[in-house]
C-alpha cells in the first residue's frame, strides 16, 4: 500500500461529515435569523402596550424605541429590552447613598 491510498481514503471519510457540518451550519444560522425576527417582531408589539404595562415589564416606550432603532432588521432587539429592564431594575428599587 501506498501512501496515496491511506490519502484517498481519509479523503472519502471526511467527504459525508464535511457535508453534514455545513448543513448544520446553515440550519443554525438559519435558525439564528427566524429567531431574531420573530423577537423583533414580539418587540414591535411591545409599543401598543400602555405605559403602565411596560412599566410592570421593566422598560418604558423609550427603551423600546431605542432598542428597535439600534438593532439592524436582522438583529434581536430583545437583548437590548432585557439590558434595559435590568439595569432599571437594579437602580429602581436601591437606596441612594448616605451622606
Amino acid at each position: 500500500m501506498s501512501t496515496a491510498n491511506y490519502g484517498s481514503k481519509i479523503d472519502l471519510a471526511h467527504g459525508a461529515p464535511a457535508t453534514q457540518g455545513r448543513l448544520s451550519i446553515v440550519i443554525v444560522r438559519t435558525m439564528s435569523v427566524w429567531r431574531a425576527l420573530r423577537n423583533r417582531f414580539a418587540s414591535n408589539r411591545l409599543y401598543d402596550l400602555d405605559d403602565r404595562q411596560l412599566d410592570d415589564i421593566g422598560i418604558t416606550r423609550h427603551d423600546v424605541v431605542v432598542a428597535m432603532e439600534r438593532s439592524g432588521v436582522l438583529d434581536d432587539p430583545s437583548l437590548l429590552l432585557s439590558g434595559a429592564a435590568r439595569e432599571r431594575a437594579r437602580t429602581r428599587f436601591s437606596r441612594p447613598p448616605r451622606r
